[in-house]
């Protein structure tokens, strides 16, 4: 039997926290294994408890959602843990900032359980749950009013990764680019895969990032 996934949540309103809290427990596959009411605390936490997962919110007191997920998270840490940041859509700005930070993906508060499941699960395989409806949306608002400087790889991308990035960036899950592209499912993945390595991307949101920030999605390729 598999054992569940360890989860970690850090909120700095108590009824959130306890919400979410009792929503995962109620996952079999799931165990929350600790609480936080600031950032400080949570990244002390993280370390002392070492959890599958972590759901950060952005604003917290003494140190927020960003700054505690580059500490657990980020380029520079050797054993990042996978952090999830928990958002208000239309409110927080700082999305963007969360996902470079190392970030695996973000959920809105008021999000169902069956998705507050399935994103902790897609951050413990090392995946990133990207929701068409809110993900592409929150960084197609950022990354308009933040251009970003990136570099093109040394091996261009060929039309096909093209393609398959447009619609990563979309929103789209690897069975939905599969049936757009008419590939098999082995194939998008192994797409996937050398997109990653070609960007030095960790996961699906830095691919999305990417794909913002180089100005793809802007010049209209997306689908």
């Amino acid at each position: 039997m598999t054992a569940p996934v360890r989860v970690l949540i850090a909120d700095d309103q108590d009824m959130v926290r306890v919400g979410l809290a009792t929503i995962l427990d109620a996952e079999p596959s799931i165990d929350v294994v600790g609480q936080a009411r600031d950032g400080l605390e949570a990244v002390d936490r993280v370390r002392e408890l070492r959890p599958d997962v972590c759901l950060f919110d952005i604003r917290m007191p003494h140190l927020d959602g960003i700054e505690a997920t580059r500490l657990v998270a980020g380029p520079e840490v050797a054993d990042p843990v996978p952090v999830i940041v928990i958002t208000t859509f239309d409110q927080d700005e700082y999305v963007y900032d969360a996902l470079r930070a190392g970030a695996r993906g973000f959920l809105l508060k008021d999000a169902d359980p069956e998705l507050l499941a399935r994103a902790v699960h897609a951050a413990a395989a090392g995946d990133a749950l990207i929701s068409p409806n809110v993900t592409a949306r929150l960084l197609e608002t950022f990354t308009s009013s933040r251009p970003g400087h990136v570099v093109e790889p040394i091996d261009p991308l060929t039309p096909r990764e093209e393609d398959v990035l447009d619609l990563v960036a979309a929103g789209r899950t690897n069975h939905e680019i599969a049936e757009a592209l008419f590939l098999s499912l082995s194939t998008v993945k192994t797409h996937i895969g050398t997109l990653m390595t070609k960007l030095s991307a960790r996961n699906r949101v830095e691919l999305v990032i990417w794909a913002y920030d180089s100005g793809r999605v802007d010049n209209g390729r997306r689908p």
